[in-house]
């Protein structure tokens, strides 16, 4: 084999090797186990059950002494819901969705951080927002239950902002 070919033949597979094709990167996502899939979609859940105001549904999973750190407040699961409900009734729409979530578990209890990628919107439109939430969980009676979540609103950033 030529010197050439035998250089050039390195060089293909060096870049192959090393670069970010979209096999290795597919390869590389996080599989979830059964129950981290239950996590996500008890999460799921109480994000479908709020934009439908369906307080049974909502319920049904969390615990008892459920709290939402949201806004810079705290509230209970009543209280979330009335003010989710109010803002239904002002006319403003959520469409909340569980993406990117990283879910632990140790024992009965589980966390999970996710990005919900969403939008609010209302009779003049729809705005997309970001929010960083996570979610505490606990087993109970072998079904995963919400004890405590937590939201924090991104920023939108303004047109000056992205120049800097």
């Amino acid at each position: 084999m030529s010197s050439q070919l035998h250089t050039g033949l390195i060089a293909i597979t060096f870049v192959l090797a090393f670069s970010g094709n979209p096999i290795a990167a597919r390869a590389q996502q996080k599989l979830l186990t059964a129950d981290q899939a239950r996590i996500v979609d008890t999460v799921s859940t109480i994000l479908t059950a709020a934009l439908k105001d369906d307080v049974g549904k909502f319920d049904s999973v969390i615990a008892p002494d459920f709290y939402i750190y949201d806004g810079g407040a705290r509230f209970n699961g009543d209280s979330i819901m009335a003010l989710i409900k109010a803002q239904h009734i002002a006319g403003k729409r959520y469409e909340w969705k569980v993406t990117e979530p990283d879910v632990h578990i140790s024992g009965k209890t589980a966390w999970i951080t996710y990005i919900n990628n969403s939008s609010i919107s209302n009779a003049s439109g729809a705005v997309n927002q970001t929010w960083l939430e996570s979610a505490f969980l606990e087993k109970q009676a072998g079904t995963w239950k919400i004890v405590f979540m937590h939201g924090t609103r991104v920023p939108v950033a303004t047109d000056e902002e992205h120049g800097k």
